[in-house]
């Protein structure tokens, strides 16, 4: 009996620690996507059958709490301007001179028509917090070799996706691809990533493609062209004031 309890014991200690595992992984690839505060240079475009458009954006963020983006190009979009302050979103639009509030209910609908969801541009759901994290094997990814691991909401967690599974990269924690899943367990997009770039003191996947699964012929690329982390930017120029003059 005593060694039955112990070999239970034991096996159970294993799973513990390799949930552990795949905690500290996810934990090491947002942190690495993030650092303490992010701001740069990106363009957007979206593929369609039988057309394409190109959106330029600056970006700023500090944490998993403050996000905020200032699109530059096209001229019809410039100046529009996202927030996000920990669980608020607005959407500045200087054309009309209105400040929108975006509501939780719209956080996986499509991002200025992109492939894209409204959370995944602002990180609204931490994926470190708000799921569970499970090694389920291991997979080359490009000619990196990757762990798979399988995230599921904890829950009274309110995210938009009812799983995820994410593909990151052994040594140094890129994180190489995501598929993304609805409550009924259907594929709804897969995100892979390339071209390992350095940034500052980081390299990372400089070249992002969304994918979704019921769309033929569609995609949104991401394509990070400057990044810096860790510099200083103050609690305040996340703001609803700073929205309107930010450039």
């Amino acid at each position: 009996m005593k060694t039955s309890i112990f070999i239970m014991t034991f096996l159970m200690s294993i799973v513990t620690s390799y949930a552990q595992d795949a905690t500290a992984i996810v934990q090491k690839a947002n942190d690495l996507v993030m650092g303490k505060t992010s701001k740069g240079l990106m363009t957007m475009t979206i593929e369609r059958p039988t057309w394409s458009r190109t959106v330029s954006m600056k970006s700023w963020s500090q944490g998993n709490g403050y996000y905020l983006i200032l699109i530059t190009e096209p001229a019809r979009d410039k100046g529009q301007v996202f927030l996000k302050r920990e669980t608020d979103m607005w959407n500045w639009m200087p054309t009309i001179s209105r400040m929108i509030k975006i509501p939780p209910s719209m956080m996986s609908q499509s991002w200025m028509g992109s492939d894209f969801t409204n959370d995944d541009l602002v990180k609204m759901n931490s994926i470190v917090e708000d799921y569970t994290h499970k090694i389920i094997g291991e997979e080359k990814i490009g000619d990196y070799d990757c762990y798979k691991i399988e995230l599921i909401p904890k829950e009274n967690a309110a995210v938009v996706w009812g799983k995820i599974i994410m593909w990151v990269e052994k040594k140094e924690f890129y994180e190489m691809k995501m598929e993304y899943f609805d409550e009924d367990m259907n594929l709804v997009n897969t995100q892979t990533a390339s071209n390992v770039t350095q940034f500052g003191d980081r390299k990372l996947p400089a070249h992002l493609e969304m994918i979704p699964a019921d769309k033929k012929g569609h995609k949104t690329i991401m394509d990070m062209k400057d990044m810096e982390f860790n510099t200083d930017i103050p609690d305040s120029f996340f703001s609803q004031q700073n929205m309107k003059r930010v450039k």
